[in-house]
């Protein structure tokens, strides 16, 4: 077990899904520090920025980090927003404001066009160990307004068919069973045990 595990994050949300999930593997989990610096995520991939904001972290505070980039991948925007899921409508934009800008973009296109899924990458470094790494995805369809007011991000208008309803009308409970972030630490905790 870790002694101390930093999640390389701001977002209180993204903190409390990953710090419950991890209590098994590490003593004390902690998030960012507040006005902690963050490095540009640069990459081309999800992979790619995840691994830039554990490698900073990780040289920075000099103890095992998790990071992860997430987003949400649209087909009919040909994969937008992608790696700029955050950043979709600009610097400071809240969730109800990406949101809007992301139906409106899908303004007219058939609900059976409208394919897309969450996708988590997470990285934990371990300092003199090891990095391991894990993709993690959730199918869905963007639905034609918001739903629901739990979760975070795009959570309301990510609608997932098998429990006919969006992530922002599930409980976190729900949501945490089938999330993208759920299948890639499940895998990332298999790989980290496994070298273990």
């Amino acid at each position: 077990m870790l002694e101390r595990l930093i999640i390389a994050t701001h977002s209180a949300g993204k903190f409390s899904e990953f710090a419950q999930a991890l209590s098994e593997v590490a003593v004390s989990i902690d998030p960012l520090p507040p006005g902690a610096m963050t490095p540009a995520e640069t990459g081309s991939s999800f992979l790619e920025n995840a691994l830039i904001k554990a490698r900073f972290a990780a040289a920075n505070w000099r103890v095992p980090v998790l990071a992860d980039d997430s987003g949400l991948v649209v087909d009919a925007l040909n994969g937008a927003p992608g790696v700029y899921s955050a950043r979709f409508a600009g610097p400071g934009a809240s969730d109800l404001e990406r949101q809007a800008l992301l139906l409106e973009r899908l303004r007219g296109v058939p609900p059976y066009e409208r394919r897309a899924r969450f996708v988590a990458a997470l990285v934990l470094l371990v300092p003199g160990r090891g990095e391991w790494t894990a993709i993690g995805n959730c199918e869905g369809q963007i639905a034609l307004e918001p739903m629901g007011a739990q979760g975070f991000g795009y959570d309301p208008i990510f609608y997932f068919p098998p429990a006919a309803k969006t992530f922002g009308q599930m409980s976190s409970a729900e949501k945490q069973l089938v999330s993208h972030r759920t299948a890639a630490l499940t895998e990332l905790l298999r790989r980290f045990r496994a070298s273990s």
